[in-house]
């Protein structure tokens, strides 16, 4: 008979406990969907550029209440504790991470930084560039009312996945992703080259600038957007894995444009 710990976990599982959380296995037919509606997880691993040990880690962290509590298994949980832990986590991480890029901020600005960054706001938009959403499990009635679009929701789910990240993978690993996660932002979290259009056309123009959706381009998981952003005669395209990615990609060319007018 094998043994179910190395099996699935490997010699590291025999050596080193990580997860207090771990629960014993349950059969593959008890955790599946009827219908499954999720992309293969392998999927998501590869955009992290990691590979879980344990998927039972994956899984609970995209296990979302209402998915578990129309599916009730004592051993199969939802990610709610993930959600506890990673929030501690994302905190410890991104307030490192901000000392190092801001060495001379104070306590006050570093800590609205990181409020900025770890806020709902801030950790849904990260993971719509993840486009994590489609690999939630929901219940019946969170997929009626789009929960996977749901700011809350996602928030929740990236808490839960960077836990799973540090109880498979360890500290160093799970401060590597989240540091390449938040990188882009680092510099000046509160930058946004839509806020700085904004002001810069309102304030010489008294217009507001218009974005509208041109193309959506592949499947429903791994979708990509074509924004198209018109200021009077001026019009600029952004592409993105979001809608706000792809509006901030065409909002940064028309500052481009407005900017050297501007001078």
């Amino acid at each position: 008979m094998k043994n179910w710990s190395t099996d699935c976990l490997g010699e590291k599982a025999n050596s080193e406990i990580r997860n207090p959380i771990l629960t014993m296995p349950v059969e593959k037919e008890n955790l599946a969907q009827p219908v499954s509606e999720e992309p293969a997880l392998k999927e998501l691993e590869e955009k992290l550029g990691y590979h879980f040990e344990n998927p039972r880690f994956l899984e609970e962290a995209l296990t979302h209440p209402t998915y578990a509590h129309e599916h009730p298994d004592p051993e199969f949980k939802d990610n709610q504790r993930l959600e506890f832990l990673g929030d501690a986590v994302l905190n410890l991480v991104v307030g490192h991470l901000l000392m190092r890029h801001h060495p001379d901020a104070q306590e006050g600005e570093l800590t609205r930084m990181r409020a900025n960054l770890v806020s709902e706001s801030g950790l849904a938009t990260l993971a719509r560039d993840l486009n994590l959403g489609p690999y939630i499990k929901l219940g019946k009635g969170e997929r009626a009312t789009h929960g996977r679009q749901k700011k809350s929701i996602l928030a929740d789910a990236l808490e839960a996945l960077m836990a799973a990240l540090y109880l498979d993978g360890g500290s160093t690993k799970a401060f590597d992703i989240i540091a390449k996660l938040f990188s882009p932002m680092l510099g000046n979290p509160q930058a946004d080259a839509k806020t700085d259009l904004q002001e810069l056309v309102q304030k010489k123009y008294r217009i507001m600038p218009e974005y509208r959706v041109i193309a959506e381009n592949g499947p429903d998981h791994d979708k990509t957007f074509i924004v198209e952003l018109s200021i009077f005669d001026t019009t600029t395209t952004g592409t993105g894995k979001s809608k706000k990615l792809a509006e901030k990609a065409a909002a940064e060319e028309a500052l481009k444009i407005f900017s050297a007018e501007a001078e």
